[in-house]
């Protein structure tokens, strides 16, 4: 940010409170360089990390899950369900006929350790259904009523669960399973859902899995108390190195009824594949590389401006940029740990669910911190501080009365000129002005003019080119500068020789009117 305008009174001025405004548009141009190559290598790092085909994979799962009906009877895609028996016939129907592809489209079987959706994406592991549930009489009945209720559910909170095992009690689904510290809890839309509960995987056998929902069924194994049922199982494909992690939420509110919602997450787990994966890497080190520049720049400001250095508001956003770039540098690294250290893991237990959603969480959680860092980088924009800096100065020049001077244009101008002296495309400005004074003496002798009055002139030339570069340059910083006896003095005698010129003048115009008015008599 630039300084406000500050100068010395008496005295020799003091070197640390002047800057040369060269100097300082210099290092703006600089920093506004820099940080233009900061802000192509955030769009290429974050856009780099999406593509096309996860719109799509998302587009043709969420249309094969959520839309699918069994003929004639539209009440049985997901969106629909309203009750629990357009629940299990959803189960039993579009879920079923969705999750395994066991032929071709030719009706001919084929044999393969894992379901190909599509015949595209691998079904990895096997899918997960997992139910929470709240304990009866977790709500009190008003005492007129009592008589007509003698049970009561309340919504779902951690403190109303209900963690006894229920109905048959022989296999998984029948007995609650604790929940899992490490895994995120869920959003939903009338409660916030912790892990755990009454969970069962499906079979690799469609046979097997259809009879499972069944027995389920015809068991009731959704009571009143059920608050929420999860479907989680995640896919791959291979042509596009995307997995697809999936998550179906049907939430039973005490209200009575159905709320369906869904989770679709493709993400990118596989990093560095591609070359093009590369590049990307190389711009992850380049990212860390610019923080670790702005936070020593900004450190240094710190030290030097101490507590006036917060009094502005582009700092404020200077460090909320560095600390977003930080939390999403942090979230790269937890990312990548994680999935260097259960990827594998997942991927080796192929008649057991994986839980990929973890993974996928967090991946999308990075994802929403770079692309709130690029907007406020975006927002952070240099070209918004030297508007905003040039604005202030144009007006208090204009209201002091003097003539803004625009030093940026003139900075690229001088640039443009050195370039050309140097390229030998232009001759250096001193021999030009050599020139000038070579061309002004010789045109002054052939009009005449005495050796004293030619000398005279070029000493005065020589004393205004002097002081127009002391007092009205671009260089300098301050309005006001402390003026010494030397330069006093060649003012003074400057001064005294204007003063004879003007004479000088006046008296060959009175001399030249005199002989006007005696050729008209």
């Amino acid at each position: 940010m630039a300084e406000a305008s500050r100068w010395h009174r008496g005295g020799a001025p003091k070197p640390n409170l002047h800057y040369r405004k060269e100097v300082e548009i210099r290092t703006t141009l600089q920093e506004l360089s820099l940080y233009f190559l900061f802000l192509i290598n955030l769009c290429i790092l974050t856009f780099g990390m999406v593509n096309p085909h996860m719109y799509y994979l998302n587009k043709v799962m969420s249309s094969l899950f959520l839309d699918t009906s069994v003929p004639g009877d539209e009440r049985t895609n997901f969106k629909s369900i309203r009750s629990i028996t357009d629940f299990w016939k959803f189960m039993e129907g579009p879920l079923l006929e969705g999750l395994y592809w066991d032929a071709w489209y030719t009706n001919k079987m084929y044999n393969l350790k894992n379901s190909r959706i599509y015949y595209e994406n691998i079904l990895l592991g096997v899918p997960r259904v997992r139910q929470l549930k709240v304990r009866n009489n977790t709500c009190k009945a008003f005492s007129s009523f009592q008589s007509m209720m003698s049970e009561c559910y309340d919504r779902y909170t951690s403190s109303n669960e209900d963690t006894s095992d229920f109905g048959l009690q022989q296999e998984t689904e029948w007995k609650y399973s604790t929940p899992n510290s490490s895994s995120p809890w869920h959003w939903g839309f009338v409660g916030v859902y912790r892990n755990g509960g009454f969970i069962f995987t499906l079979s690799k056998s469609k046979s097997e899995t259809k009879n499972k929902f069944i027995n389920l069924r015809l068991n009731s194994w959704i009571t009143r108390g059920t608050r929420v049922i999860f479907i989680d199982f995640s896919l791959y494909n291979a042509n596009v190195n995307l997995f697809c992690i999936i998550r179906l939420v049907a939430e039973f509110p005490a209200t009575g009824g159905i709320i369906t919602s869904w989770q679709f997450y493709s993400v990118k787990l596989l990093r560095y594949v591609s070359y093009y994966d590369y590049i990307i890497a190389s711009c992850e080190i380049t990212f860390c590389i610019f923080i670790i520049v702005f936070t020593t720049q900004e450190a240094q400001k710190i030290r030097e401006f101490k507590s006036a250095y917060f009094k502005s508001v582009w700092n404020w956003l200077e460090l909320l940029l560095l600390v977003l770039c930080f939390v999403a540098v942090s979230f790269n690294i937890y990312c990548n740990i994680q999935i260097f250290l259960l990827l594998g893991e997942l991927l080796q237990n192929t008649e057991k669910y994986s839980d990929f959603y973890f993974l996928a969480y967090w991946y999308i959680y990075y994802n929403n911190v770079i692309a709130i860092t690029i907007f406020f980088a975006w927002i952070k924009n240099m070209f918004l501080a030297i508007i905003n800096d040039t604005y202030s100065e144009v007006k208090a020049d204009y209201s002091i009365g003097r003539r803004p001077d625009f030093e940026l244009g003139k900075m690229i101008k001088k640039s443009y000129n050195n370039a050309l002296q140097k390229l030998r495309l232009k001759k250096p400005q001193k021999d030009e002005d050599n020139k000038g004074m070579k061309d002004f003496t010789e045109q002054a002798r052939r009009e005449d003019f005495d050796e004293n009055e030619i000398q005279s002139a070029e000493q005065m030339k020589k004393w205004k080119e002097r002081l127009e570069k002391k007092y009205y340059s671009a260089e300098i910083e301050d309005d006001y500068q402390p003026v010494t006896q030397q330069e006093f003095r060649e003012l003074f005698l400057y001064a005294v020789e204007l003063e004879k010129e003007l004479h000088y003048i006046s008296l060959k115009l009175n001399r030249v009117m005199r002989k006007i008015s005696a050729l008209q008599d």
